[in-house]
């Protein structure tokens, strides 16, 4: 009669090699958020020139309605709308921005200055500063100069 021998076998992991594969997905987290942050600050200005173009196409609608730029820009969250108080004379009903928006990471305003008569200039500070920054003359975006303007056609 043959005697049969059971084999143990133990398939578990040894504590070097989970300590590796921890290691390696450490590293690899590390990488992937500084890779994301930078697609983040490119989201955001995004959002702010295409707040910058809304609250300019607001401000002409104004314009052409009351024959003048606003002499100021309200809070944001506010509606622009055709008040004397804006320079708009006669006052009007109709609303030019529903809601001004706000820079996405501070919540603060954009910098608007009525610069003459026939011209403006609006202002935000971008994260990523454009190769050929376009400097605010008369902003002060929050911190320090805006390098990133919208002027009147």
């Amino acid at each position: 009669m043959i005697k049969k021998t059971k084999f143990i076998t133990n398939s578990a992991f040894t504590l070097i090699e989970l300590l590796v594969v921890m290691g390696v997905i450490a590293i690899l987290t590390g990488i992937s958020i500084f890779a994301l942050q930078g697609s983040r600050e490119a989201g955001r200005d995004a959002r702010r020139k295409s707040d910058l173009e809304t609250i300019r196409s607001g401000i002409e609608l104004f314009r052409a309605d009351c024959n003048v730029y606003p002499s100021n820009l309200v809070a944001v969250g506010s509606s622009l709308q055709g008040t004397v108080a804006l320079g708009c004379s006669p006052a009007n009903t109709n609303i030019y921005i529903q809601s001004v928006p706000g820079d996405p990471s501070s919540g603060s305003g954009y910098c608007y200055n009525q610069t003459s008569s026939t011209t403006y200039e609006l202002c935000a500070t971008l994260e990523n500063v454009p190769t050929s920054p376009s400097a605010c003359a008369s902003c002060d975006s929050g911190s320090g100069n805006g390098n990133y303007r919208v002027i009147s056609p």
